[in-house]
């Protein structure tokens, strides 16, 4: 399969990079040329990575197309190419539906929704897509793991869950904050923290088939200091406070 990417960003590189690290059968990968800085890094990191003239170029060439572009210019770049009737296209675009797509590419394609993150790069990331398709799905598993959504609601809600990233790295960085203000060396405190909540993550995943609330129980002793805290935070507030913002992110993405 010939791979095309209209866009060269952060989250391009991230997806080619795992993408050239992983098992799939690829013919060639085919890259816009508008970030040449990036653009020219995956070239020289394979030489299965072609650096296209244009983006109707990257289209040409490639049997499955990657749009990684803004949303504030997607209408614009979109509605200027020519695809083929029956082509599969996977947008990344973010706040912008299948059916809005549709219209732009006026052809019948077939058309997935992905959210990859950055993490597909070291083949470590799991991605939401809608609807379920087979071949899309097997390159984000090759690039770590994919969620096949059966509807735009669950597609929503998923998107939703991601913007909590900056707040897993904030009670991280108050954390380590706090471990600082009471003496220790930040480095030190930052060297215990973040591999802590690695191992908690990682159990989370591997018992995939334990309720979280039993997972936060069995590590939590009863009248003990994880019970405290997690009553602590749920009387004052952390959990209101927590849905109220993932409800406000997903009407942002419900437009």
């Amino acid at each position: 399969m010939n791979i095309g990417f209209v866009g060269t960003g952060t989250i391009t590189e991230a997806m080619v990079t795992g993408m050239l690290g992983s098992t799939l059968e690829i013919g060639k990968i085919v890259v816009s040329p508008r970030n040449g800085e990036i653009a020219a890094r995956l070239a020289a990191a394979s030489d299965l990575v072609r650096i296209a003239a244009d983006n109707q170029a990257v289209v040409d060439q490639s049997d499955m197309v990657f749009l990684a572009i803004r949303p504030q210019i997607a209408e614009e770049v979109v509605k200027a190419l020519r695809f083929r009737p029956g082509q599969s296209v996977v947008s990344v675009i973010a706040a912008t539906d299948r059916a809005k797509l549709g219209a732009w590419i006026d052809q019948p394609v077939e058309i997935t929704q992905a959210i990859p993150l950055p993490f597909v790069a070291d083949r470590g990331g799991v991605t939401a897509i809608l609807p379920p398709n087979p071949e899309v799905a097997a390159i984000f598993a090759a690039l770590g793991s994919a969620v096949e959504c059966e509807t735009r609601e669950e597609y929503d809600l998923l998107a939703a869950a991601t913007a909590l990233m900056g707040s897993y790295f904030g009670i991280l960085e108050r954390t380590t904050g706090w471990l600082a203000q009471q003496g220790m060396p930040a480095d030190k405190a930052r060297a215990f923290v973040a591999p802590l909540f690695l191992s908690l993550a990682e159990t989370a995943v591997r018992h995939g088939e334990m309720p979280l609330e039993a997972l936060r129980q069995e590590f939590s002793t009863k009248g003990g200091l994880n019970e405290q805290v997690f009553e602590d935070f749920d009387r004052n507030g952390g959990t209101t406070a927590l849905t109220a913002a993932l409800d406000r992110v997903l009407a942002r993405i419900k437009g």
